[in-house]
């Protein structure tokens, strides 16, 4: 395995994925590990030669034997296609060595005096139960995959519905540099999300950043046929669905969840996953996500999908890289990692984050010097949250438009490509789950005062 790894990237990719420097028994094995995947963290391609002038700047390789060893390791290269044969036999030794530990320790516990079996066996179903999902490879939902998955627990809510119901148990443009943002406005002022960008869309707890993001995604792999990767580290694989069958089919998104469809609104939904089924989406839900397997997770669905946006849901939910660090610190390493991993892989990564209850973000301003686009998705009643310059530029740059009644905006913090402080009147229906730009209407109209507040959609005559 660790010869594949020396010779194949995709193998590298693999391995460091599965393999924990824990599944290595051999200590120089381990550390031959640990230098490979030091050297590809830090984009450096980990080959023999790399190997080798690593282990010497760290005293890893100290005499001939070591030499000898690696060579050995080197020249044994196997093919690719078998690293996942060998990835097992890896993590089958490991997981062969912890079962032998917890025989060991369970056997001492049960010869003691007085032994409390019914703790005892509590406890070892929880670590044999922890030892079997630790060696089980996380298996990557395509779009196909979570449609039918769809389909399956759509059909199965309304059918549960229906026979409650019967048992009265139930009451009553331009051409875009990179993929589709799924707003017209913001297409034509950044040309779409680019490869090596990395953008930043803020809001607070409730106030639309998965409904945002799954919208980009439908945007991205539905509309544009684009494959996008989906790193999801708060929902589960159900409630995706539902925000899904939501956006796609316009229906309200309770109603999916209670099974409360006319036969004509199941068919519509179930109609509509079949354009997710086609789509190049791929998610992941990892509650545990780390800029390491971030890092990992995204290079190997680049190579194998060829995706070309990633949006993580959430930075929030991202562990620490080291402890000890301020939040501001923990969110500067991870967007700065994220960056280098955009430029790197020539894709575009969409981080969501939380506003605080005053309308900022801890550790702004180092999150701003990493990032390409930073957006913030205000509601338009929480007015407290925005300042009276704010509200100034919202009018002014809105060139005294007149639109549909909307009830969000979308803040452009920073741009590269384009001038910061605009802002998009949005619309966002929140029992679909569906947000858009809100259309201008009628004729312009003018502000009777300079300081009126521009986000309430309509001007009223006489304010």
């Amino acid at each position: 395995m660790l010869s594949a790894m020396l010779h194949s990237e995709t193998a590298c990719i693999q391995a460091l994925d599965r393999v924990e420097e824990d599944d290595f028994a051999d200590p120089f094995s381990r550390n031959t590990f640990l230098l490979i995947k030091s050297l590809y963290q830090r984009s450096i391609r980990p080959t023999y030669v790399e190997i080798i002038k690593e282990g010497h700047h760290l005293g890893f390789l100290q005499n001939s034997a070591d030499m000898e060893q690696l060579r050995y390791i080197t020249e044994h290269y196997i093919d690719e296609e078998n690293i996942h044969y060998w990835i097992g036999e890896v993590k089958n030794a490991s997981k062969g060595k912890a079962m032998q530990k917890l025989l060991i320790k369970y056997s001492r516990e049960l010869k003691s005096e007085q032994p409390d079996i019914t703790s005892i066996i509590r406890e070892a179903s929880g670590e044999l139960f922890s030892l079997v999902m630790d060696t089980e490879e996380m298996k990557t939902l395509s779009g196909k995959d979570l449609a039918e998955y769809g389909k399956k627990l759509i059909k199965e809510r309304v059918d549960a519905y229906r026979k409650a119901k019967d048992d009265e148990k139930f009451p009553g443009k331009l051409p875009l540099e990179g993929v589709p943002t799924g707003l017209p406005t913001l297409d034509d002022l950044s040309l779409g999300y680019k490869p090596g960008d990395l953008i930043i869309l803020a809001a607070q707890t409730g106030h639309g950043k998965t409904a945002f993001a799954i919208n980009t995604s439908n945007a991205v792999c539905v509309v544009a046929n684009k494959p996008l990767y989906y790193l999801n580290t708060e929902m589960s694989n159900k409630q995706l669905v539902y925000r899904w069958g939501s956006v796609l089919s316009g229906e309200i998104t309770q109603m999916l969840r209670n099974g409360s469809l006319s036969n004509e609104q199941l068919n519509k939904v179930l109609a509509s996953f079949d354009a997710l089924a086609e789509a190049g989406f791929y998610t992941d839900a990892v509650s545990n996500l780390t800029p390491y397997k971030a890092d990992i997770q995204i290079r190997k669905q680049r190579m194998q999908h060829q995706i070309e946006m990633v949006i993580i849901d959430y930075v929030g939910r991202m562990q620490k890289i080291q402890k000890g660090l301020d939040e501001w610190q923990v969110l500067e390493q991870i967007v700065k990692s994220m960056k280098e991993l955009a430029q790197n892989q020539e894709i575009a990564i969409m981080i969501l984050a939380q506003l605080n209850d005053d309308g900022t973000l801890q550790g702004a301003k180092r999150m701003k010097n990493e990032c390409d686009m930073m957006f913030r998705l205000v509601p338009i009643v929480d007015r407290e949250k925005i300042s009276a310059e704010e509200q100034k530029n919202a009018i002014r740059k809105q060139n005294n438009k007149n639109y549909e009644d909307f009830n969000y905006r979308l803040y452009t913090d920073k741009a590269r490509d384009f001038e910061t402080g605009k802002s998009i009147p949005i619309i966002f229906d929140m029992e679909r789950q569906q947000i858009c730009e809100a259309k201008e209407t009628g004729k312009p109209l003018v502000p009777k005062q300079e300081d009126h507040w521009g986000d309430i959609g309509k001007y009223k005559k006489g304010v």
